[in-house]
């Protein structure tokens, strides 16, 4: 087939078009232009769908439970819903709470651990009126938090970070505790700004009131039990493992003490005692010492010394009573 026009096929053509008359050439189909995937090289992905999906749950779980205990605390219908999770670095994350909120820096248990959650203060002077009998049909004014409103809102606090604990020790076997409660965050310190941190924003609904409250959790929090959180770990929930907790509490400082005996006197006795006074412990002097870990007597010993300090020899351990 000629494609190329004869003088008298481009006279028409010209002829066509000043008619308005200009014919459509044959359409041909599109090719499919490859498509450029954008990534986000500042996005942390620590946190893998698996452990998204099942601290997901565990926040629905928690949402449950924290809304039918304040419901039944407060007398008044209390509610709490999912906003949205996301997966960010600590920098981020905490320009994502709400302005106007409380601060609350949480311990994580047995691993020594931090975390974040921040509640607007307005719910939280809202829970107060109804913990003391008043309306919450309204919600509460803005004012400056007195002692005894930062006294009651703990109270508030610990109920909604109790059940909290209740969801999280079912997926990871680790339980949250009030450190601290603030109007101001000091939470830099807990993590480097680059840290992956899953965000949970929720909703917290109360007559006509309508909070926000955000849930920081640094990987650094939970990456000893980062496998059972994403159900990788087949030990049961709370269990001590030399791979995760155990590891952690390895760590951890513990006042060891020896002890030859102990006695109760009263205080007219122990303030009449003057040097040279001889104090009947009752302890018999081939027993020894005890050896305790904080308060826990565990072993019988022999005190000696090693060079110039005092030490203790251990003989053996305690039988635990029956």
């Amino acid at each position: 087939m000629n494609d190329i026009l004869n003088p008298d096929q481009i006279a028409a053509l010209f002829e066509a078009a000043k008619a308005g008359n200009i014919p459509e050439s044959p359409t041909s189909s599109p090719r499919r232009q490859q498509r450029m995937r954008s990534v986000d090289f500042s996005r942390p992905t620590k946190f893998t769908s698996e452990h998204q999906r099942r601290i997901t749950r565990a926040v629905d779980a928690f949402c449950l439970g924290a809304g039918a205990r304040l419901t039944a605390e407060l007398r008044v219908s209390v509610e709490f819903e999912t906003l949205n999770t996301s997966q960010v670095t600590w920098a981020a994350a905490q320009t994502m709470l709400p302005s106007q909120s409380l601060i609350v820096m949480l311990t994580v248990e047995p691993l020594g651990t931090r975390a974040v959650m921040s509640v607007e203060s307005q719910f939280v002077l809202t829970a107060i009126e109804g913990l003391l009998g008043g309306s919450t049909n309204k919600p509460a004014k803005p004012r400056r938090f007195s002692e005894i409103d930062w006294m009651l809102s703990r109270r508030v606090i610990e109920s909604v970070v109790h059940q909290l604990s209740l969801a999280w020790h079912d997926i990871g076997g680790i339980n949250f505790s009030v450190e601290d409660i603030d109007q101001q965050s000091d939470a830099a310190a807990i993590a480097s700004v680059s840290e992956p941190t899953f965000v949970v924003m929720l909703e917290a609904r109360m007559g006509a009131l309508s909070a926000a409250i955000g849930l920081l959790i640094p990987w650094i929090a939970i990456a000893p039990v980062s496998d059972l959180i994403a159900g990788h770990d087949q030990s049961e929930p709370g269990e001590v493992r030399d791979s995760g907790i155990g590891q952690a509490l390895a760590h951890a400082p513990v006042t060891i003490r020896a002890e030859v005996a102990s006695l109760e006197l009263p205080v007219s006795d122990v303030l009449a005692l003057r040097p040279g006074s001889v104090i009947r412990l009752g302890a018999r002097a081939g027993d020894g010492v005890s050896v305790f870990a904080e308060n826990v007597r565990l072993f019988h010993a022999q005190p000696g010394a090693n060079g110039v300090r005092r030490a203790v020899q251990i003989r053996g351990a305690v039988e635990p009573e029956e």
